[in-house]
């Protein structure tokens, strides 16, 4: 994790993940950056899954092109 991320404000993300033929599996957790949840997540669950993450308040921001 950088010096900048780690500074970052706390947020919590939403995740879905998916462990072989299971139904996705999903997760709320606090992190500071899409990077540090997914490594949380990683951390729990292991390596060489599916996972899907966002934070609803970034997913609710238009976007610019």
């Amino acid at each position: 994790m950088s010096r900048k991320e780690g500074k970052g404000i706390v947020r919590m993300y939403k995740a879905v993940i998916w462990i072989g033929d299971k139904p996705g599996r999903r997760v709320t957790l606090a992190a500071r950056s899409l990077r540090e949840a997914r490594v949380k997540l990683e951390a729990e669950y292991g390596t060489g899954y599916v996972i899907s993450i966002w934070n609803e308040e970034d997913a609710e921001r238009p976007r610019q092109s």
